[in-house]
Order: structure tokens, then sequence, then C-alpha cells
């Protein structure tokens, strides 16, 4: 599948900043929820038992509560699909500007970059698990399996932010390229 320059980066530019305005929205509902019950949804990416579980959901004892971190990780489920694409373009950009013709290093970067799309996918299994136990109640082999992906999606979305990093800083650098004019002795 071939895609244009221009569209790279214009689906690269809308997934990342629309991306970014979900991210503040959700990490600001987190921080809220946070304020007002010493308890966040992010601090459940930390759980490993049901005994934890329990007592974060303790703190969410009040109806309202519970519906806030509900909510907060039912709109994660919005942020996923945009990071996921916005890593994975990241990717591309970075091939594309690092990487010229056919390489093994091209190969691992594009691979690279497939490691997003499964950190969205990691992240939605571990919302669901943790969604779950806040309906049902927590066992411990929920928990050990919440914290397990947990950690393998951290390290995808660390994946992914690296690429992006690289990606802006590549198309920082070529417009400063481009904006220099070349002088020849």
């Amino acid at each position: 599948m071939r895609i244009s320059k221009s569209a790279l980066q214009s689906g690269w530019a809308w997934s990342t900043g629309l991306g970014a305005v979900v991210f503040v929205i959700v990490a600001g509902m987190d921080l809220w929820l946070k304020s007002l019950t010493g308890v966040s949804t992010t601090d459940l990416q930390g759980l490993a038992s049901a005994a934890q579980f329990r007592l974060a959901y303790h703190a969410w004892a009040p109806e309202a509560y519970a519906v806030r971190a509900g909510f907060g990780l039912g709109l994660d489920y919005l942020l996923m699909p945009l990071y996921a694409v916005s890593f994975f373009l990241s990717g591309v950009i970075v091939a594309e500007s690092f990487t010229p013709g056919r390489s093994r290093f091209r190969r691992y970067v594009l691979m690279a970059a497939m490691v997003a799309p499964v950190g969205a996918l990691l992240d939605a299994a571990e919302n669901a698990l943790q969604l779950t136990m806040l309906l049902t109640g927590p066992t411990d082999a929920f928990a050990r399996i919440a914290f397990n992906v947990s950690s393998a999606k951290t390290v995808a979305v660390t994946v992914g932010m690296t690429l992006l990093i690289i990606a802006v800083v590549s198309r920082i650098g070529l417009r400063k390229a481009r904006a220099r004019p070349v002088i020849e002795p």
C-alpha cells in the first residue's frame, strides 16, 4: 500500500493533535478524581493483587466517584486509536527521514512502528479488565493479568513516544534545513 507524503503528514498531524487534546482531557479528569478520592485510574496500573484493587475501589465507594472512574476508563478508549495511529505514522516518518532505500535498519524502524497498535490493543485489554473488576469485584488472577498487560502496554507506549519525539525532531530539522539557503563556495 502506498500513501502520499502529504497524506502521511496530514494524518500524522491530525492524529497527534487530536490525541494530545483527548490525552489532556483524560489526564485532567484523572487528576480531578485523584484530588477528590486520593486514587486515580492511572494508579490502577501499578496494582497487582485483588486486595490493592479493593482498597482503590473502596475510595470510589460513593457512586459519583465510581461513575467518574468508569467514565475516565471509557474515555480512554477514544484515546487508544488516536495514539496508535499517531505512533504508527511517526514510525513511518522516522523510517522515511532517516533510512533511505531498503535496509535492515528501515525494517527495524517499521517493526517498531507496529508496536504502537499492539500497545493500544493491550491498553484496551487492560481497561476491560479494570472495568470488569470495578463492576464484578477484583480477583487475584484478574489483578495479576491486568498488571502484566499494563506493563507490556507501558513498553509499547514508550516505543511509540520515542518514535513520536524523533518524528517531531525530524520535522523541525527538515523545516530549518529548507529555510536556510544553500550557499556554495
